[in-house]
């Protein structure tokens, strides 16, 4: 075996001369704690950035409406605001279900029938946000006199739109249906929607 001269020349720092001797566990530690420390960290600065874009209160409380539906008789339509938006509700007549039942669902250009746009036992009962869906006007045919249209339902004076008694697109620029917000019937006569 040969000898092998571990001196260390004179002015030369020691440190790589030798070999380093380390403990692997203590290292592991200090990483997991520092990236520990730095979720830490992350978290505490990103929860209040997060928490200050939740909606306040003031606004949930916007966020639904409870209407009475009682006082509208069948054939009557009312609107009111859900979200500063305009709603339209309206009790829809025996003879204005069948007009929206005969239409073949596959020759609209939104197709959905009567059903899909009511809940189930209240198919009587049309609720549609009071938008066009082409370029946000306010369409006629909610309130008794108003022109609904050729098609019974409402009509939309600013560009010719034109929707059935389901508030389905039947004529002009509109590409969608009115829209349906969610709602829930919580007894017969009220209804809270959002």
């Amino acid at each position: 075996m040969a000898n092998v001269d571990t001196a260390v020349p004179p002015g030369e720092d020691p440190a790589p001369f030798h070999e380093a001797v380390s403990d692997p566990r203590r290292r592991d530690f200090i990483n997991i704690a520092a990236v520990a420390w730095a979720g830490v960290g992350g978290a505490v600065i990103v929860l209040p950035l997060v928490n200050q874009m939740s909606p306040s209160a003031d606004v949930l409380a916007q966020s639904t409406t409870e209407l009475d539906l009682s006082k509208i008789a069948p054939g009557q339509a009312i609107k009111t605001t859900f979200r500063k938006q305009p709603l339209f509700v309206r009790n829809l007549t025996q003879k204005e279900m069948d007009e929206a039942d005969l239409v073949d669902v596959g020759t609209l250009r939104d197709p959905q029938t009567l059903e899909q746009r009511t809940k189930a036992g209240h198919k009587n009962w049309l609720i549609t946000l009071g938008v066009c869906t082409h370029l946000g006007c306010i369409p006629l045919g909610a309130a008794e006199g108003e022109n609904r249209g050729q098609y019974g339902g409402y009509f939309c004076p600013c560009h010719g739109s034109q929707y059935d008694t389901a508030a389905r697109i039947r004529k002009g620029p509109a590409p969608k249906n009115l829209e349906v917000p969610p709602y829930n019937f919580t007894s017969d006569t009220t209804v809270t929607v959002g």
